[in-house]
């Protein structure tokens, strides 16, 4: 399995589906040559009326001046790495990470491993850009901490002075319920003072609550499925339970930008792992095909299961999967299917249920339905929904709900009452507007850098924005002329994304206003002037056909 880097991002290698070529009709697209002059992708009913609504999914190639510069960014980078590790080994430089003692020179090597010279080199030169603290809540707004770096970011020092009003452009509060004021931060301040901040136990013992109990009846009703089973940890929810699902003899297929914790639960799973390109069902298809006809490896006997790994939304991408098209895949070839609902469940569909709802899909069509509460729902946590069968093997074979303590009370409130508000059950309609808010955010913003002439990637409907940034210099750079003009935006380089694909990624929120996008896209123009980052040239092409051949997915055997 290839290595991911961690938290939300994941890599993004060249990209490939079945889309259009030469006015072809593939995967419900058609462009013809006049469309792809002007530009412009048209939806058509195909693939037996898959889908019920328009899929606009679009990516502009990377300018080959911006490539073949940024390469040459990375490599006088790199020539100026191997001179500063010269100078720190004669001590010329002073070195500030760790290094072995001296009578350990002859062990192996537990920091000065090639793997760290990225860091040393690299990654210090830019590091001021992340883990900025904040001391607000991660609204609209955000309160900044400022710090000072005096040995080029090896350490920091607070000054002790507050950036406020930081617009936020990063946290995944899609629909605003981070806050710290509003009916759910009186449900969750009361439910505190009567249960406590924590349960001290596992569910198993003595840490079952009526709260979990409500709660899950609740997500389960919320989802359309039988059941359902909450964690306390949205990354755990992953890890630990796709190692219960599968296992020795059985196959995993997994989107080539899946995230860390799909990657992490199927690696510990012992089962054979195969990659598919990004959101490419022909590639798919293929390995179902291998699959069902080769089986297993040497052995020849069939897969015990095959489980399809994709998610809603890819975080560092901002596409969507093409679900309707997998779920056929799925049912044809036997299949089960695992859907990461993280970053879609809330933010995606007409009531907020996610892509499913996105699509007009059946909740039943997919295996196991799992998705966070750390995102739309303003809270922490995860859960995993589907067949009562299903949801009852987890209780007594899932690592994380054997073993890790019970989710905290007002943890769970907050999520009730902000699902509940969703759902319309709070009497009001706040939860429909929320959702309509972020639909029009992101339209408009998405738009409007595109009429400014940035490189945007991934689907209309995303509310995580890409912005192509390329150039090493300009991660940096980009982040720190918008925190000049109190904008907070994550930036994000290799390795978390290919070598020539940095980014700025942008996350909408309902709680943003007009006024509050428009300030931020003013100043967003501005820098983009500066740092000359207006690379679009107009020439939108859908995901690239790409042929395939013994390098379309690796394996892992036992």
């Amino acid at each position: 399995m290839r290595p991911e880097p961690g938290g939300c991002c994941c890599r993004r290698p060249v990209r490939a589906n079945g889309c259009v070529k030469n006015g072809e009709v593939r995967n419900g697209y058609v462009r013809s040559s006049t469309a792809a002059a002007a530009g412009q992708i048209h939806h058509v009913t195909e693939n037996g009326g898959l889908y019920k609504r328009p899929f606009n999914e679009v990516f502009e190639e990377t300018p080959m001046l911006v490539a073949v510069l940024t390469y040459v960014g990375y490599g006088v980078l790199t020539l100026f790495g191997y001179l500063r590790d010269f100078l720190r080994h004669w001590r010329i430089e002073k070195c500030h990470h760790a290094t072995e003692r001296e009578e350990q020179k002859d062990f192996v090597s537990l920091y000065q491993d090639f793997e760290n010279f990225y860091t040393r080199n690299l990654y210090m030169r830019i590091r001021d850009n992340w883990n900025r603290p904040i001391c607000s809540v991660p609204g609209a707004r955000v309160d900044i901490m400022e710090r000072q770096s005096h040995d080029y970011n090896w350490s920091f020092k607070y000054t002790g002075n507050i950036i406020k009003g930081v617009i936020n452009m990063g946290s995944y509060n899609y629909l605003g319920f981070a806050r710290n004021t509003g009916s759910c931060q009186e449900a969750a301040a009361e439910v505190l003072k009567e249960y406590g901040a924590g349960v001290c136990s596992t569910r198993q013992e003595i840490g079952n609550l009526d709260k979990h109990e409500e709660l899950e009846k609740l997500v389960a009703r919320f989802l359309g499925v039988e059941a359902a089973m909450t964690y306390g940890m949205g990354f755990a929810t992953n890890s630990m339970n796709i190692p219960a699902l599968v296992g020795k003899g059985c196959l995993i297929l997994s989107d080539e930008l899946n995230h860390a914790s799909l990657v992490l639960g199927a690696r510990l799973s012992g089962a054979t792992i195969r990659i598919f390109k990004h959101n490419n069902m022909q590639s798919l298809e293929k390995l179902l095909k291998d699959a069902i006809v080769y089986g297993q490896p040497r052995t020849r006997r069939p897969w015990k299961k095959i489980l399809i790994l994709v998610e809603g939304i890819y975080s560092m991408e901002g596409s969507i999967v093409r679900l309707p098209e997998v779920i056929a895949l799925k049912k044809k070839y036997k299949a089960y299917l695992y859907l990461d609902e993280a970053h879609s469940i809330g933010a995606l569909g007409p009531s907020g249920r996610g892509v499913v709802d996105y699509f007009g899909l059946d909740p039943e069509d997919v295996d196991v339905m799992m998705g966070t509460f750390t995102k739309s729902f303003g809270a922490s946590g995860g859960y995993i929904g589907g067949k009562k069968a299903l949801i009852d093997y987890l209780r007594t074979h899932s690592h994380s709900a054997v073993y890790a303590t019970s989710m905290s009370p007002p943890v769970m409130e907050q999520i009730i009452t902000s699902m509940k508000c969703i759902m319309g059950q709070d009497g009001t309609s706040l939860g429909k507007e929320c959702i309509q808010q972020l639909a029009e955010n992101t339209r408009y913003f998405r738009r409007r850098l595109k009429e400014m002439g940035f490189i945007i990637y991934g689907n209309e409907d995303s509310p995580v924005v890409p912005l192509m940034l390329y150039m090493p210099a300009k991660i940096g750079a980009f982040g720190r002329e918008m925190l000049k003009r109190n904008i907070g935006v994550v930036v994000v380089g290799f390795p978390a994304t290919p070598i020539i694909e940095s980014r700025a990624r942008f996350c909408l929120s309902a709680a943003h206003t007009k006024e509050i996008l428009d300030t931020a896209l003013k100043e967003i123009d501005e820098v983009g002037d500066l740092l000359q980052l207006k690379y679009s040239r107009r020439r939108l092409v859908p995901l690239l056909d790409r042929p395939f051949d013994e390098t379309t997915y690796e394996e892992t055997e036992d």
